[in-house]
């Protein structure tokens, strides 16, 4: 049977350039066998930016250069657990344009590949990244509102999405 993880607050990062977005499919945890960007939760006394970075060496092997992340989307993930009960995982979403490395399989990424931007394999995502993530790559800066049901395969209603002026 597998586990479902209680996760509070996360971040989640694109490696990206002009035209094109690095993916990799999740071998664990929340999005297993989805295509996704690289992340995790926080440790102690961690804030945002240095979870990206450790989150983007552990997953694929690539050394962030802080100074290239750009926060880009705050999304808030309502999740129901097959017992009925809730929880949400506030996940802090970041574009990089600077590292140092190739990326690479590791024990939680597979298959890390570069998409044209305007070709993302949706199909292949979370459900809820193809409403909240095409407005990001256009350059607007979102706060979305995503509610799914047990081991996060299904939506339960529609995606929120408010495009703001800046994030916090």
């Amino acid at each position: 049977m597998q586990e479902e993880k209680t996760l509070t607050e996360a971040t989640l990062c694109y490696l990206v350039t002009d035209s094109h977005i690095s993916l990799g499919i999740k071998k664990k945890k929340i999005g297993k066998g989805k295509y996704n960007g690289y992340g995790g939760g926080f440790e102690r006394n961690e804030d945002a930016q240095q979870c990206v970075v450790r989150e983007c060496d552990e997953e694929v092997g690539v050394q962030v250069f802080p100074s290239s992340l750009q926060k880009v989307a705050l999304v808030y993930f309502n999740n129901t657990k097959s017992d009925g009960n809730t929880f949400t995982c506030k996940v802090h979403v970041y574009f990089a344009t600077r590292w140092q490395g190739t990326p690479r399989e590791t024990e939680e990424i597979a298959n890390p590949h570069w998409f044209p931007r305007a070709g993302l394999p949706f199909a292949r995502m979370m459900p809820a990244d193809r409403f909240w993530l095409p407005p990001v790559l256009e350059g607007k800066k979102v706060i979305a509102r995503a509610c799914y049901g047990p081991f996060q395969r299904e939506l339960l209603k529609l995606v929120e999405v408010e495009m703001v002026d800046e994030l916090a």
